[in-house]
């Protein structure tokens, strides 16, 4: 139903062009390509993440308007492997982001990308869809208490665009605000490190996200609030 939605579909289209247009103007303005390089691969996680916050935030909330959210608690299967396929498949969305990126900022604005390590690169891109969809499935589970929750995922893209680094350095941030830039998986530098870093804190929120799942859930069947309606 996501795919076939002119309001997602169109989104994700048009905004990591955007994303990108702004970046690479904003960083034009540097002393060097190696910004323009920066600015590139930051718009395109920028773009990664955004198809996965606002979807994520919002998926228990939809699944309640169409009525189905009962019958999926329900079901055997446990809950959260209902919702982390749906914030995957958000997350996936994003390679499109990626690419989409990266070639219009070479045919566009002349940025040429060099990978020195292409199994590093693409499995960082693997690890990076998976931490964001990990993360995504506990914003599904924690905002569903909140009946605006689309509006909560949508706005916590801004600031972890800004504390993940994605396109502002981490040593530009204050001191206090770098510890909490590590706790997001999408933060990081050394290819190997980091990409461990990035898939253990993908299982951390997976964890999260099944720890809340059972507490949201206890709490709804202890006040016979599920549906919220």
């Amino acid at each position: 139903m996501i795919s076939r939605s002119p309001f997602e579909g169109f989104g994700q289209v048009i905004y990591p062009l955007f994303f990108a247009t702004v970046a690479f103007f904003v960083f034009r303005a540097g002393d060097g390509p190696q910004t323009l390089v920066y600015a590139s691969l930051g718009a395109a996680v920028m773009g990664m993440w955004s198809a996965t916050s606002t979807t994520a935030g919002g998926a228990m909330q939809r699944e309640r308007w169409h009525g189905t959210l009962e019958l999926l608690v329900a079901a055997p299967p446990h809950f959260a492997l209902v919702l982390l396929p749906v914030t995957l498949a958000m997350a996936t969305v994003g390679i499109y982001s990626l690419t989409a990126t990266l070639l219009y900022g070479h045919f566009l604005f002349g940025i040429d990308l060099v990978v020195e390590q292409p199994l590093l690169f693409a499995a960082s891109v693997v690890g990076t869809v998976l931490s964001f969809g990990a993360l995504g499935l506990v914003f599904a589970v924690t905002f569903v208490r909140f009946r605006a929750a689309w509006a909560l995922g949508n706005l916590f893209e801004y600031p972890v665009w800004l504390i993940g680094g994605f396109l502002v350095p981490l040593v530009l941030l204050p001191e206090w605000v770098r510890p909490f830039s590590w706790v997001l998986a999408p933060t990081g530098g050394s290819p190997l490190n980091d990409l461990a870093v990035c898939l253990g804190l993908g299982a951390v929120y997976v964890v999260v996200g099944i720890l809340a799942t059972e507490r949201v859930l206890r709490a709804a069947r202890v006040r016979a609030a599920l549906s919220m309606s």
